[in-house]
């Protein structure tokens, strides 16, 4: 099972010079509880963008630099090669950034998406989920309040299955 995890404003925004865009606690404990304990698939800047790993989950980093090298991670230079290194029988977590996502949405099973309620500049976007590929659900809504400056809605989509025999 692949699922693409994701936090993406109205317009897909998901974040400028490497940065995420917002700050929404509730969404990053939602993230950690979703992912520990997995594979998480991301590009190379998306990793550089941690302080550190995350805790409790195994990273493959994909990245074309060849000589590209991080301690406890796996590294890998291309999509099809990161996935044959998790674990079939697990979920495998794709969590960014653009470019990755881009290519995953073939691949992917779910998507978990926040849609964050607002509409941002970035230099980095979610790619578009098209109706007729993906069916959402599952939805929940989540008001702006102290801790959160925007609204936003827990959304989970699944592939459509394919009619064709």
């Amino acid at each position: 099972m692949i699922t693409i995890i994701a936090a993406a404003a109205e317009n897909n925004a998901l974040g400028k010079d490497n940065n995420l865009l917002w700050h929404l606690p509730d969404d990053f404990k939602r993230f950690k509880a979703l992912t520990s304990n997995h594979y998480i698939v991301m590009g190379r800047k998306t990793f550089e963008s941690f302080p550190k790993p995350l805790p409790n989950r195994t990273h493959v980093i994909i990245t074309r630099q060849k000589n590209f090298a991080a301690e406890n991670c796996v590294v890998v230079h291309n999509l099809k090669q990161a996935i044959s290194v998790c674990p079939k029988d697990e979920t495998v977590f794709i969590i960014g950034g653009g470019e990755i996502y881009k290519q995953s949405m073939e691949i992917a099973d779910t998507i978990e998406l926040t849609r964050v309620h607002i509409e941002l500049e970035a230099d980095t976007y979610f790619p578009e989920i098209k109706s007729g590929e993906w069916t959402l659900i599952h939805e929940e809504f989540h008001p702006k309040d102290e801790k959160h400056l925007h609204a936003f809605t827990y959304q989970t989509f699944v592939k459509k299955q394919s009619s064709i025999v």
